[in-house]
């Protein structure tokens, strides 16, 4: 297990680090694609969302398969290290306020552990 944040590492280059998978798998593959359910243009969406909300030290990321485009189109916020479904930009903007700006949660977008 990795341990928390030690007093002596440098400061979080990035306050949230926010991975939104694009895998693309064949069509009809059993497992299904985040890609393939919309994820690459809620991705750009929340990019252009976060920087018209004025979201600061964020990034948001492309990411490969991240093992759970059976529940997605999914994403991961860092460093806390929650899961989201997103399916639509409703649920990107509810992301983005209640978890980014405001610190909470989006509770109901949240995928469970395992």
């Amino acid at each position: 297990m990795i341990s928390s944040r030690r007093p002596e590492d440098p400061p979080l280059y990035y306050d949230a680090h926010l991975f939104v998978c694009c895998n693309r798998r064949p069509d009809g593959h059993p497992r299904g694609s985040c890609a393939a359910k919309g994820s690459e243009k809620l991705r750009d969406y929340m990019k252009a969302r976060a920087k018209e909300m004025g979201l600061q030290r964020l990034r948001v990321n492309t990411a490969a398969c991240l093992d759970r485009c059976a529940l997605g189109p999914c994403m991961v916020i860092y460093p806390e290290g929650i899961w989201y479904k997103i399916e639509t930009t409703a649920d990107v903007d509810a992301v983005l306020e209640r978890h980014v700006r405001d610190g909470g949660r989006a509770a109901e977008l949240m995928l469970p552990a395992t």
